[in-house]
């Protein structure tokens, strides 16, 4: 294994994106020391009406550096772990629940998927129902939502700025609806994403399905950023997850 991993490197000039070992974008030892369950992941505050959202990662470390290198770099090998976390939120979310899931990709501007070249979003997300569907479970991915013109980077946005910017910016496909057939009437659909920050892209994307009738059951992602609150915030204890939190924030 390591000296096929030494030969990458040396014909491809390849190294981990988390430990930078020479080799494949991800080493055996980070893919193993990912997370195997995901858990609920409460912003802080909550944007009034969010369904629970779920995620598999803090979005720190190894996962942060996947998220980056498959949308930044367009490093695709790392979209298959991506959405093996992912899964893992969605089996999390929809746990108990009887009938068909259907997975719907927050949607990327325009001018991020031509700057990109991609959609990792989507990409990860047909991925991970892929992944559920090979475990026995009835799942699809549907590229339902498509995002209004004028939407800006959320980059540096507060909480507040991200929900205006993002108020009424979504809005459901129709043709892709009708395409849905006997599927729709008896599915729970879960908005899926890459990193939940505030949560006002997933309460967006939420509401944009709920205004034509569809039942949202639950928001997973791969990783939720650590919750922020009060003069400490950005700090956290080495040995707790303050994002991962089972109930919704309410200070």
């Amino acid at each position: 294994m390591r000296y096929r991993d030494a030969f990458s490197d040396l014909l491809l000039g390849g190294r981990c994106v988390g430990c930078a070992a020479p080799g494949r974008p991800l080493c055996p030892g980070c893919e193993e020391a990912l997370p195997v369950r995901a858990a609920p992941a409460w912003p802080t505050p909550v944007p009034a009406g969010l369904v629970t959202p779920w995620a598999a990662a803090s979005y720190d470390g190894v996962p942060r550096a996947l998220v980056l290198a498959l949308k930044e770099r367009r490093v695709l090998p790392l979209a298959r772990p991506l959405a093996r976390l992912l899964a893992q939120s969605v089996a999390a979310a929809t746990a108990g629940l009887t009938g068909p899931v259907v997975l719907v990709p927050v949607p990327s501007r325009s001018a991020s998927v031509r700057a990109r070249g991609h959609d990792p979003t989507a990409t990860v997300t047909r991925l991970a129902a892929a992944t559920l569907r090979a475990q026995g479970a009835d799942v699809a991915a549907y590229r339902l939502l498509r995002s209004r013109p004028g939407v800006l980077d959320q980059s540096g946005l507060g909480a507040a700025a991200r929900a205006a910017n993002l108020a009424g910016s979504m809005a459901c496909r129709a043709g892709v609806l009708r395409g849905m057939g006997r599927r729709l009437p008896r599915a729970r659909f879960v908005v899926c994403d890459d990193v939940l920050t505030t949560g006002s892209t997933a309460r967006e994307a939420q509401r944009a399905l709920e205004s034509v009738g569809l039942v949202v059951a639950a928001v997973a992602t791969v990783a939720a950023t650590r919750r922020r609150s009060g003069p400490a915030a950005g700090m956290h204890s080495e040995t707790s997850d303050p994002c991962l939190s089972p109930h919704p924030a309410t200070d």
